[in-house]
């Protein structure tokens, strides 16, 4: 299998199986219900290690929450803590909802403050971290790769929501960054450290995390295209500067776009992720998120939504027919191997009549929900007969008043080959 890497701007091959394929997904910082764009990289990674597992890999999903940062101070002033962790456990409810499972690991930021102060440790040990003021700042000029991942030197890029405020006054020079911060008046949450009472910064917080659970040097590490910098150019010089390997495929999926505009909290053009499965379901979520390459933008809006439910509507009504044998499972293994192409995957899948390959591709991306047909009341079914036995009456004003009522109770009653001769299957 490849993926396309965004430190070698090219598509690189993964190790042959069982591997190990261990696996890091910067997950949300907690503040609020999370939005759709934000369960992009969880989709993305929970399908990815699926479909890995499918082929024989030995997986390891690490995703991250982030429950230490400027924005739970400034949402809840008092009561952060709070706040973090009835938002975690929204992001935990929400996802899921999604019915993908949960990662093997879910490290949250204050579950790691010692190995964060012991990493932080290492590189002031290591000359390339200094204090200043009860903060502690990474010495950007000693780490000479900077700029590896982004091809960025400068400050003059746009900057990821959750980046944090920092005293520019404290630095050796402007482009170096917070490792551990002071606590500041108002702040309701801080550990001890060698520097001082506060907590850590941002980036520091997923290299240690990383390390804790996948070691030195994993295979993949993942997120949203905006965390390219300086998120994670931070975290490449701070892991890296401390001696470790660290990720060696990084995984950027593309944004989510409302009205043609990036999906983000700091524009206010969110629609939570929440409001879109109580709206529209799991089903169209996902299928929504199928239907686009993980690389690229991704459109929500009631038209893209309208045909990802029309999408799924056309695989159930697969299951409401016989099954015909054909197509091809080495189509759609092609498809994922190569940079995990679910557009192409879902081409496959859509030519498929042969139920038994259409429910085990809809099963790795937790649509296996489309195979399951549902019964029809006991009511209905009897008018159903009904109206069997008054078409072969003659009696259709009958038989056509019966649909009616069935209809009305939101189900079809379709005329077919068969000791009943009828069929009852939802409406869409």
């Amino acid at each position: 299998m490849r993926l396309y890497n965004t430190a070698t701007r090219k598509l690189d091959d993964l190790p042959p199986p069982p591997g190990p394929i261990r696996m890091y997904f910067c997950g949300p910082t907690v503040y609020q219900r999370i939005h759709v764009g934000n369960a992009r990289p969880y989709i993305v990674s929970m399908w990815l290690r699926r479909w890995l597992e499918q082929q024989g890999y030995d997986v390891t999903l690490v995703e991250n929450i982030t429950d230490i940062n400027d924005k739970i101070y400034l949402a809840a002033p008092g009561n952060s803590a709070q706040l973090a962790a009835d938002a975690s456990q929204w992001y935990i409810d929400d996802t899921g909802d999604l019915g993908l499972g949960r990662p093997d690991h879910e490290p949250r930021a204050t579950e790691t403050i010692d190995e964060i102060v012991a990493l932080i440790q290492e590189l002031v040990d290591l000359e390339l971290a200094y204090p200043a003021g009860g903060d502690v700042y990474f010495r950007v000029d000693r780490y000479a790769d900077y700029g590896v991942l982004s091809g960025r030197l400068d400050e003059d890029s746009v900057r990821n929501p959750s980046e944090e405020e920092e005293q520019t006054s404290l630095k050796e020079n402007s482009r170096d960054f917070a490792l551990w911060k002071g606590h500041k008046e108002g702040e309701d949450t801080w550990w001890e450290s060698p520097w001082g009472r506060g907590r850590p910064g941002w980036h520091i917080e997923c290299s240690a995390m990383a390390e804790k659970h996948l070691g030195a040097v994993f295979e993949i590490h993942g997120g949203g295209l905006d965390l390219v910098f300086p998120h994670h150019e931070n975290e490449i010089a701070q892991s890296r500067g401390a001696g470790r390997e660290f990720a060696r495929l990084w995984m950027h999926n593309g944004m989510l776009r409302f009205a043609g505009e990036k999906m983000s909290k700091s524009l206010g053009n969110v629609i939570t992720l929440r409001d879109a499965l109580d709206t529209w379901g799991a089903e169209t979520v996902l299928m929504l998120f199928l239907g686009a390459h993980w690389r690229k933008p991704m459109d929500y809006t009631d038209q893209t939504l309208g045909a990802a439910k029309a999408r799924a509507d056309g695989f159930r009504e697969v299951f409401r027919n016989p099954s015909s044998p054909g197509g091809s499972w080495d189509d759609f293994v092609a498809a994922l191997e190569d940079d995990f192409n679910t557009p192409d995957a879902l081409a496959v899948m859509h030519e498929w009549r042969d139920h038994d390959l259409l429910r085990r591709a809809l099963d790795l991306f937790g649509l296996g929900s489309l195979a399951v047909q549902q019964e029809a009341p006991a009511q209905l079914d009897e008018l159903a007969r009904r109206r069997a036995e008054a078409r072969a009456g003659g009696e259709f004003d009958e038989a056509d008043r019966l649909r009616q009522e069935i209809e009305a109770a939101g189900w079809e009653v379709r005329d077919v080959a068969g000791d009943s001769g009828y069929r009852l299957v939802p409406r869409s």
